[in-house]
């Protein structure tokens, strides 16, 4: 399989919506926040400048792992997708949380700081909220069809997605939304209040929330580099499915991995039937392949293994691999 998987397309269109939603913010963030002098403001402009990285980061990803296989890279370049969302997730942390972090103790340990131009704040929150609410929406929106169409609900489907990039759309927008919304208390509890404290503390809780999302996406892109495998669904209907021609007498082991967003890599040992000839037994193998191709089409690249079920080295191989 080569070319673009499906959904490229709109992933794509999600990262460069908000790659430019994420650039705006960024600038009239950075000017609202030396205007009024809030710290919850300005790590909201970093907050944005590492998510316009992260976008940055993603168009990347999706360009390289469309690339078709070649000799050095015969099972394609799939998984410079997990790396370059890894990246995205390091660029959140190191430019995001932590300018957030140092914004937030600067402000609660240091001298009071007296807030200027509060209105020019609320105006320009207000009018990221909206932006952010347009490439929010999109995000969700790629989610919800993508769910529809794995068969998953909303959130298992997050939680298994292979395609780290709409992954980490939808949760820095998730994250810009709600961090809008403590920016905004923060700016408006210090106006009552007087004391840049809550200023403070909302850049504070800023920090905790990206260090969390990058937590979230970091642990995603570490899984999928490793090597995970296929949907345990797919992995289940794609034994039932081998189990059931009549060449095989049984599926000694199953082996899938993740190699790209929507392609799989699966390793099949079978226990064929003993009066099969050379001839059938390589026609089934050519058969049941094709037949695979055509029913899953995640399946990239597919391997059959004739072995005999009772081989013992084999079987201990099996059984301490699952645990059992």
């Amino acid at each position: 399989m080569s070319g673009k998987p499906p959904g490229s397309g709109e992933s794509t269109l999600t990262v460069v919506l908000a790659l430019l939603v994420n650039l705006a913010i960024a600038i009239t963030k950075a000017i609202a926040g030396v205007l009024t002098g809030s710290a919850a403001i300005l790590s909201e402009a970093a907050h944005s400048v590492a998510d316009t990285f992260t976008e940055a980061l993603l168009l990347t990803a999706l360009r390289r792992s469309d690339r078709p296989a070649d000799r050095r890279h015969p099972f394609g370049y799939g998984k410079e997708r997990y790396f370059w969302s890894l990246l995205a997730a390091v660029s959140i942390f190191a430019s995001g949380a932590m300018f957030a972090f140092y914004e937030g103790f600067r402000t609660v340990f240091g001298e009071p700081e007296e807030q200027t131009r509060p209105l020019v704040g609320y105006v320009v929150l207000g009018l990221a909220f909206a932006l952010e609410s347009v490439s929010w929406t999109q995000a969700f929106r790629q989610v919800r069809s993508q769910s529809t169409a794995h068969g998953h609900g909303f959130w298992e489907f997050l939680k298994e997605s292979d395609d780290p990039t709409v992954k980490t759309v939808f949760l820095e927008d998730s994250a810009a939304l709600i961090g809008l919304v403590l920016a905004f208390s923060g700016l408006g509890l210090h106006q009552l209040t007087g004391s840049s404290l809550w200023d403070g503390l909302a850049s504070l809780a800023i920090g905790v929330l990206l260090a969390l999302v990058a937590y979230v996406l970091a642990r995603t892109n570490r899984g999928l580099l490793i090597g995970r495998q296929a949907d345990p669904a797919v992995v289940k209907a794609i034994w039932r499915r081998l189990a059931d021609e009549p060449e095989v007498d049984a599926v000694v082991d199953l082996l899938t991995m993740l190699i790209g967003t929507d392609r799989v890599l699966l390793c099949a040992r079978l226990d064929f039937d003993d009066a099969l000839s050379a001839a059938e037994l390589e026609s089934a193998c050519v058969r049941i392949s094709a037949e695979l191709h055509e029913e899953f089409g995640d399946l990239d690249e597919i391997f059959l293994e004739p072995v005999p079920r009772s081989d013992p080295e084999l079987r201990r191989r099996v059984l301490e691999r699952y645990g059992i």
